[in-house]
């Protein structure tokens, strides 16, 4: 086994991280470059209004898979905060992977966060000065999630489903992030 490893080189995470993206995806049409790096989070909403609780989070950012994708992680509370069982409602420890579609010339985007069981599947890309991915809960209600108010070292993240009226964005979820490290 250790010459199959030996010719092989380097374990999973040398193997899934790169160093940046690939050349075939379009300088203009990097959506999610400028993430990589670990954010903090002050959670403003998660289900329910949290501002003034002082709940807080982490998300980390990288390319990966040739520099064709970028996956994160994002973590709610922080590692150093976890409790053995975190209280459910407010636990997110899960992964986005956004892979270069250029068929369509946009992101294919899922999200998988197992501590609440959920997964869901959008398209991602620049919009104006913001970053929005579209897709649907798994019960079929339309999703919008943003990346607003983007500065070097802080972001806002908007998670949102359409109301049954077809035309109001009830807020989900709000993240104010701000970079630790790039």
């Amino acid at each position: 086994m250790q010459v199959v490893q030996a010719a092989l080189g380097g374990g999973f995470h040398e193997v899934l991280a790169a160093p940046g993206r690939a050349p075939e995806i379009p300088a203009e049409l990097d959506a999610y470059g400028w993430l990589v790096g670990s954010w903090a989070l002050e959670v403003r909403h998660y289900r329910v209004d949290l501002r003034g609780q002082g709940v807080t989070g982490e998300v980390h950012f990288g390319w990966v898979l040739e520099g064709r994708a970028m996956q994160d992680v994002w973590i709610m509370p922080r590692r150093a905060q976890r409790a053995a069982a975190p209280d459910r409602s407010r636990n997110m420890y899960g992964t986005t992977l956004r892979v270069w579609d250029p068929s369509i010339e946009a992101w294919r985007v899922s999200w998988f966060n197992p501590v609440a069981g959920v997964h869901e599947e959008m398209i991602g890309r620049r919009c104006g000065d913001e970053i929005v991915q579209l897709g649907r809960h798994a019960n079929g209600t339309p999703t919008r999630w943003r990346f607003t108010e983007i500065a070097p070292a802080s972001f806002r993240w908007i998670g949102e489903a359409l109301e049954a009226d077809g035309k109001t964005w009830r807020l989900e979820g709000e993240f104010q992030a701000s970079r630790v490290a790039p």
